[in-house]
């Protein structure tokens, strides 16, 4: 074979891999967050497209951030490709994480239950067996409603942030350019 490895991938290296890239995990995140500024929209377009983006991650609509974050942009008018692009902020990483913190902010905000807790193996049972209604009150209600203050807090804190970012990277990319054109001559 042309293209072939002299020498196989193992298992081991593979497994490796899968959990810690080779060029590490830096160059993919700075991938994404260049791929974000160099869209050709202003500053405000980009910055809102980015907080519906992180506000989408934070709510347990798994499967579901996407469109989210696409109908959040349409309507605030911002950048739907920014939108898409940061909702991989939701990642296998963070979602049990996203998941957990909208829980216990969902338990403090509905008050005490007048069920018991559930445990994680009888939520494993529930789902198993589809008794999904069963799992509103204790599981699903306050989850919905913790993540509520999580995306209003996530779009609060990445708007400005990629505000600055986009208008400074905008910025230089037009001095870079003025520049050029004032060098060809």
């Amino acid at each position: 074979m042309l293209f072939r490895r002299r020498k196989p991938v193992t298992i081991s290296e593979r497994l490796r891999a899968l959990l810690w890239p080779r060029k590490g995990i830096s160059r993919g995140l700075r991938y994404i967050a260049l791929r974000v500024l160099r869209l050709s929209s202003s500053p405000h377009s980009i910055a809102v497209g980015v907080a519906a983006g992180a506000a989408s991650s934070f709510t347990p609509f798994f499967g579901l951030h996407i469109f989210l974050a696409v109908a959040l942009a349409s309507i605030f008018s911002g950048n739907l490709l920014a939108a898409a692009i940061t909702t991989a902020l939701a990642n296998p990483v963070t979602i049990p994480i996203i998941l957990t913190a909208s829980y216990e902010i969902g338990t403090v905000l509905t008050g005490p239950q007048d069920r018991t807790a559930v445990s994680g193996a009888e939520i494993g049972d529930m789902v198993e067996r589809l008794e999904l209604a069963e799992l509103w009150g204790p599981v699903f209600k306050p989850m919905l409603i913790g993540s509520l203050p999580l995306a209003v807090a996530g779009a609060l804190v990445f708007y400005p942030l990629a505000y600055q970012a986009a208008r400074l990277f905008q910025r230089r990319r037009r001095r870079a350019r003025s520049q050029q054109v004032g060098h060809s001559s």
